[in-house]
């Protein structure tokens, strides 16, 4: 046998055939879950739910659930990085023992949770208005609570909306979306058993307002064709979920004003 153990085969061989007998999409055109080839994921978010960050936001989409916490603009605690003409930004990202059906703990810097931290600072750094904060530092932790997919995606989501109730100013809202071509269809955030059907899968973090890809992040080989439908469907896909995480942002900025007594009528 090779290094693998003996649970492992009979795991992976499971896993192949269960594979191989899925219809990720029906005759009626309907996904496993019910949807349909472009729609995304109901969406449900809340804010300020953490009292010691200065800015807090829980999205669930779909199955996947993640929390985010900012923590800035402050006083830089990694002197020899600071950036004397804007805003050092930081990012942890962390997945729970509990988030996925395997039962194990991640490592806490193993390569997939590193490069995940890295999207989420680097579409922070393209939206936030930096350059007013020179010499001081953003901070930025991901929490995973459950995992069924698109998780860089949400964790862009809840990362912005997290910068947006700390009161920091961005250009735009930035948004996320995940898409994958699974027989021969294109399919729009995909869950955890979509993502591990075979076939190639991206996904973009986008600057609404303008339709700018921040971001885009591709696994697996696609033609060329292929590609650009895939990354269509994930910038409208984060257009949706904009437009949807927008309306309960508003109505969480009119509650705050109106409880501060800010609102008048």
């Amino acid at each position: 046998l090779s290094s693998l153990s003996v649970p492992n085969i009979f795991f992976l061989r499971r896993r192949r055939l269960f594979m191989s007998k899925t219809e990720f999409v029906n005759a009626e055109g309907l996904r496993i879950d019910g949807r349909r080839p472009h729609e995304v994921r109901n969406i449900r978010c809340r804010f300020g739910l953490l009292a010691e960050p200065d800015g807090s936001a829980y999205l669930e989409q779909g199955n996947t659930k993640v929390l985010a916490a900012v923590y800035g603009p402050r006083e830089s605690t990694l002197r020899h990085e600071v950036l004397h003409d804007k805003a050092l930004f930081t990012c942890e990202f962390n997945m729970t023992p509990f988030a996925t059906g395997e039962r194990k703990k991640r490592p806490k810097n193993d390569r997939r949770s590193v490069e995940i931290a890295q999207v989420v600072r680097q579409s922070m750094e393209s939206v936030v208005m930096s350059h007013l904060f020179p010499r001081s530092q953003i901070d930025i932790v991901i929490q995973v609570l459950q995992a069924d997919g698109g998780v860089q995606a949400v964790s862009i989501n809840a990362a912005s909306l997290a910068m947006a109730d700390a009161g920091i100013p961005m250009r735009d809202l930035i948004c996320a979306c995940s898409a994958g071509y699974l027989e021969a269809t294109p399919l729009t955030d995909l869950n955890y058993t979509e993502e591990n059907g075979g076939g190639p899968r991206l996904t973009a973090a986008v600057l609404p307002t303008s339709g700018k890809v921040v971001t885009a992040h591709m696994e697996g080989k696609a033609a060329p064709e292929v590609f650009e439908r895939v990354l269509s469907l994930a910038v409208d896909g984060a257009r949706a979920v904009h437009t949807r995480v927008q309306k309960e942002l508003t109505e969480h900025a009119v509650a705050l004003a109106n409880t501060r007594g800010l609102l008048t009528f």
